[in-house]
């Protein structure tokens, strides 16, 4: 059981781009899918999907799966250089409407947790919400 899932999945995809693997699976949730789909809508990642995985061979028990496949430049580079988790369980960070965080000049997106739903901080400055600020990449 980890304590913060949002930490584990950051890592995984982190470790897995700095050794070369091709894809990340993980234990699935619904935040980590929606967190995965901005990856992927933000061009981070190259595809998202879901797997049923059976408990064991002669059961019929299963539990599903997320798996991400890691996008990487034409040189051989991950094509995500920077993941950083910014809010934590000991400490909540927080974004108003109008002091949303700027990453890298806009050339990097800040992920946040609003009213309305997991969004980039591009969207929250469009849709004039804050929230809590997930983490950040580039």
């Amino acid at each position: 059981m980890t304590i913060d899932p949002i930490a584990d999945m950051l890592t995984r995809i982190r470790n897995a781009s700095a050794i070369g693997h091709s894809e990340v699976v993980l234990p699935f949730s619904k935040i980590k899918l929606q967190l995965a789909k901005i990856l992927e809508a933000g061009n981070w990642v190259e595809k998202v999907d879901t797997i049923n995985t059976p408990l064991a061979k002669n059961s019929a028990k299963s539990f599903d799966e997320l798996r991400i496949v890691l996008k990487y430049k034409a040189n051989g580079r991950p094509a995500i250089s920077h993941l950083k988790r910014i809010s934590k369980p000991s400490l909540r960070i927080y974004a108003g409407k109008d002091n949303l965080p700027v990453v890298l000049n806009d050339l990097g997106v800040a992920i946040l947790s609003t009213s309305s739903g997991l969004m980039t901080n591009k969207e929250a400055r469009i849709k004039k919400v804050g929230g809590e600020v997930l983490c950040e990449i580039y």
